[in-house]
């Protein structure tokens, strides 16, 4: 119950709305009992019985005494005999007319308040779904970029969207069915002591039964339902991979596979779907079978008190029957609550093990905030690796630069260009060693301030399905257009815009899919510009464009970095010719450093390899 305890702590930004929801909750049950029991004096102002019978000695166990039960024995007595009283006050029409008004009033109350029960009920019940959506997602954007390495994008989408949801039918289980119901169920109790406690007590035989067999099935749905959100967490991820790389599917003929293979997860969580309601839906009929026998027993031994002894009236033995059949239902609500508890803390797990997992990449406490970058950057002896590996991908890494310069990284795939890069903005922290901005350890430094130094262009574009606009100014409000236009003609990309339909305005698809490669760099790079940071980084932006794209996108890289220090990741080594340092990595260490035409004149060194390998025609 621990999990479903931490749900319900989000419940307490509701309670208002919760308080009102009980309130009403408490009246619809009272009500309802009341409208029950009215039968009694319906009937018998029809049927003309007398309207005292001699209470049996059997029967005064519960009003004669001292302690709890003969309190509330003289307390019920009381109630009777004054509701009595008033009630067959004046003729039979008069206590008709009485009696149908009563009616009336009490269906009139018990169903305005069962509506704004449940109005406000469901304002506590979303707003507790919202904001446990809005703190799982917000969570994610502080977790480290290593996180989304070891986790499906498929999966992290069904826990915010499904799993939620399933959070969701808890709330209202708890709120609506362990208030409510209970309340009803003790109003009909009430009602069937005064009427006979000896019939009562016999009638509740049936519930160590139900609850025996509510506890073992909830367990089992409880289980089931967690291994039912892992199944579609996977089609989830199968259908997030196929949707995006249905270009390959299609070029490799690979419909087919991909068909079974959705299939197949679909298949499974056919047939656990069909287990947990199989499981959930055996509950209603095993509590009905037991309250119903109980019923058939409780009638007869009823109606032999009504035939045989006389010690109570044919009325209030209906009015008893309505009463205890009415229990039926709340009794059954209460069997499905459990179940739903238990399905919605596995979901909630899932939920939890998101919000659970510690930003590895976080803010020391009174961090510094930076406004500018003034000198120099510095890795110092800096070596790191990923979470689930030993191997190092960077050792003992160390340099200093000065603003302004631009700065190239260049070697073979798997030399760590790319985690060199990512440590700058601190997407990683290192695992040994310090980098230092102005000399100060950039941990020291708030992430915002750090990274609002920073602009990034990578090879792999991310746009949003917006409009031009807002993908040129994201991040930055109420920006003048006239900037945005600056930055995209300086970024080469104001005509190929201007030549769309509805221009600035237009919309590019999902992840800039109406674009060709080179808009899209051409986009990002105008973004970085209006941005205007004082470090740039580029991670292989020209590798993947034409050359026609590439020229374009090539002069707007050269615009931009003007004036910056400039971290540059090349794959084509035409382009960093005019680098102040050029970086050579292998296996993780910096092993030559220089200009361009002083690395060529190393004979033996990597960096001449790699040219004449580019260059060899």
């Amino acid at each position: 119950m621990a999990t479903y305890y931490r749900i319900l702590g989000y419940v307490k930004a509701y309670w208002k709305y919760l308080s009102t929801s009980i309130f009403c909750s408490v009246m619809y049950a009272i009500l309802s009992g009341v409208s029950i029991y009215l039968t009694i004096p319906l009937l018998e102002s029809l049927f003309q019985e007398a309207s005292a019978v001699k209470q049996p000695a059997s029967e005064k166990i519960i009003t004669e005494g001292g302690g709890l039960f003969g309190f509330l024995g003289e307390w019920i007595s009381h109630l009777k005999d004054s509701f009595t009283d008033y009630v067959f006050a004046g003729t039979p029409a008069d206590i008709l007319i009485r009696v149908c008004i009563m009616i009336l009033i009490a269906f009139l109350g018990k169903n305005f308040f069962g509506f704004f029960q449940s109005y406000f009920l469901s304002h506590v019940e979303q707003g507790v779904i919202k904001d446990l959506r809005d703190a799982a997602y917000k969570h994610l954007h502080k977790l480290p970029m290593s996180y989304f390495k070891n986790e499906k994008t498929g999966n992290l989408i069904s826990r915010i969207t499904n799993d939620v949801t399933i959070v969701q039918t808890s709330v209202s289980a708890v709120f609506l069915n362990l208030i409510r119901e209970p309340i009803t169920i003790m109003v009909l109790l009430i009602i069937a002591f005064s009427i006979s406690a000896k019939l009562t007590l016999f009638s509740l035989v049936v519930l160590p039964f139900s609850i025996l067999i509510i506890g073992w099935i909830g367990l089992k749905l409880r289980k089931q339902s967690a291994i039912l959100q892992e199944k579609m967490s996977d089609i989830t991820s199968v259908l997030h991979e196929t949707i995006t790389g249905v270009k390959i599917v299609k070029a490799f003929g690979m419909e087919d596979y991909e068909n079974k293979k959705f299939m197949g997860h679909t298949k499974d969580f056919f047939k656990i779907i069909l287990r947990m309601v199989r499981i959930r839906n055996s509950a209603h009929p095993i509590t009905e079978f037991l309250s119903v026998g109980a019923g058939v027993v409780i009638i007869y031994f009823g109606g032999h008190m009504v035939l045989e002894e006389g010690s109570i009236k044919a009325s209030e033995f209906l009015g008893f029957l309505f009463a205890i059949f009415q229990l039926m239902p709340p009794i059954k609500e209460l069997s499905g609550v459990n179940n739903r508890i238990q399905e919605a803390s596995a979901a909630a797990d899932r939920i939890f093990e998101i919000l659970d997992t510690p930003p590895a990449i976080k803010n020391v406490d009174n961090p510094i905030n930076v406004t500018e970058f003034k000198e120099t950057f510095e890795f110092r002896n800096v070596s790191y690796h990923y979470d689930d590996a030993e191997e190092l991908v960077l050792s003992d890494v160390s340099f200093k630069i000065k603003k302004g310069q631009i700065i190239a990284l260049v070697g073979s795939s798997g030399a760590g260009k790319t985690t060199l890069v990512d440590l700058i903005p601190r997407f990683f922290d290192p695992v040994k060693g310090s980098i230092l901005l102005d000399g100060i350890d950039i941990k020291e430094i708030s992430i915002e301030s750090l990274r609002s130094l920073m602009g990034i262009v990578t090879q792999e574009t991310v746009l949003f399905n917006e409009s031009i606009i807002n993908n040129i100014a994201y991040g930055l409000e109420d920006y003048p257009q006239r900037e945005i236009v600056r930055a995209a003609r300086a970024a080469n990309a104001n005509d190929f815009i201007m030549e769309l339909p509805n221009g600035y305005n237009s919309i590019i698809g999902e992840r800039g899919t109406k674009l060709s490669g080179g808009q899209r760099q051409r986009l990002s790079i105008a973004r970085a510009l209006l941005k205007n940071p004082p470090i740039m980084i580029f991670d292989e932006a020209t590798s993947a464009l034409d050359n026609e794209s590439e020229v374009l996108v090539q002069e707007a890289i050269e615009r931009l970095m003007n004036d910056r220090t400039t971290f540059v990741i090349a794959h084509r080594l035409s382009t960093i010719r005019n680098a102040d340092r050029i970086f050579v990595l292998d296996k993780g260490t910096i092993v030559q450093d220089g200009k361009h035409d002083e690395l060529l004149l190393d004979e033996k060194g990597i960096y001449k390899k790699l040219y004449e390998l580019q260059f060899r025609d």
